[in-house]
């Protein structure tokens, strides 16, 4: 069971924008302290490495078209611009919330996440921005365009936006269609939108999302690239959580949690989702990754700590799963 102490939940509020009906929204602070993080530095190489190789990469093999589908985060490289959703929601009453417990939750994982990566931007002489969690009903308003629930948890990475949109619902989709139950498989969600998050800060994002314009040949292939990344920066958060206590000395994972990440890793896989929903499997048409490329990119986070280790752009089709 994950577990964060009170000082985690309450900091952790200032990171969540409830729209069904309560406003919010996030507001920046300094890094936290104590963090264990990988090789200092690490994540100003990897920027460096990884803007080398997406504005050098060469024409690369592989279908377009649409992706596997169903996968969270299918947000993750921007909505199509459209009208506005006026969602019209009445305030949530915290002492009637049935999910009050879940959001506080969800706060704690913001708050927990973007510590530690305001340590690694530190180390890297960045200053690091701090992002929100959107709670939100059916449907709702981003940056990105409309979206609704069918998403799924996405990022949206347009200028003046920069948030993390989740549906509660989809967690009990999580534990129900993707077979993937427990709070750490929803913790490695929220790291993994942090990863989108922390691509979209950096100028990484930009950089693919150019280089698939200019090469549409290749924008699965790089959007599988770009989905594994995050995967392996969800797995250095988690390298981090797993080396700390809480301040009454609780561990704020314990084992057999980073087993529920790599459940839910390797359930949201394109392959899965394609044979889960009856179509032929088909890498020509994944824009998130294999099932078992999930789960080792999240792994090669976990198992060193190190954002450079997580440049899956400068490695062989293979390594991704292609």
């Amino acid at each position: 069971m994950v577990r964060f102490d009170e000082k985690a939940n309450r900091e952790g509020r200032k990171y969540v924008e409830d729209r069904r009906g309560r406003g919010g929204g996030g507001r920046r602070r300094g890094g936290g302290a104590g963090m264990p993080v990988g090789k200092v530095g690490g994540l100003g190489g990897l920027i460096l490495a990884i803007l080398a190789a997406v504005l050098g990469i060469p024409a690369l093999s592989g279908g377009g078209g649409s992706g596997g589908g169903g996968a969270f985060d299918i947000g993750a490289t921007g909505f199509d611009a459209g009208d506005q959703v006026d969602v019209g929601n009445q305030p949530t009453d915290p002492s009637l919330d049935p999910d009050a417990e879940l959001v506080t939750y969800l706060g704690a994982l913001m708050d927990d996440n973007q510590d530690v990566w305001s340590v690694y931007f530190d180390q890297a002489g960045l200053q690091y921005q701090f992002t929100t969690i959107v709670v939100f009903d059916g449907q709702v308003s981003t940056g990105c365009g409309p979206a609704t629930s069918a998403v799924g948890p996405f990022y949206c990475p347009a200028p003046g936006d920069n948030k993390v949109y989740i549906d509660l619902e989809f967690i009990d989709e999580l534990s129900g269609r993707f077979g993937a139950p427990g709070d750490f498989a929803v913790a490695y969600v929220i790291a993994h939108e942090v990863g989108h998050h922390i691509q979209s800060v950096t100028g990484i994002s930009d950089q693919i999302r150019q280089a698939q314009s200019q090469n549409p040949g290749a924008k699965n292939e790089l959007s599988v690239r770009q989905e594994l990344q995050a995967d392996c920066l969800a797995g250095v958060w988690a390298y981090s959580a797993s080396r700390r206590t809480n301040s009454d000395g609780t561990k704020i994972i314990e084992i057999g949690d980073i087993d529920e990440g790599l459940a839910a890793a390797e359930a949201v896989g394109d392959d899965r989702i394609q044979e889960m929903t009856g179509q032929q499997v088909n890498p020509h048409n994944w824009t998130h990754g294999s099932a078992a490329a999930r789960k080792a990119w999240f792994l090669e986070g976990y198992n060193n700590g190190d954002p450079e280790r997580c440049d899956t752009f400068a490695v062989d089709r293979s390594q991704v799963g292609l």
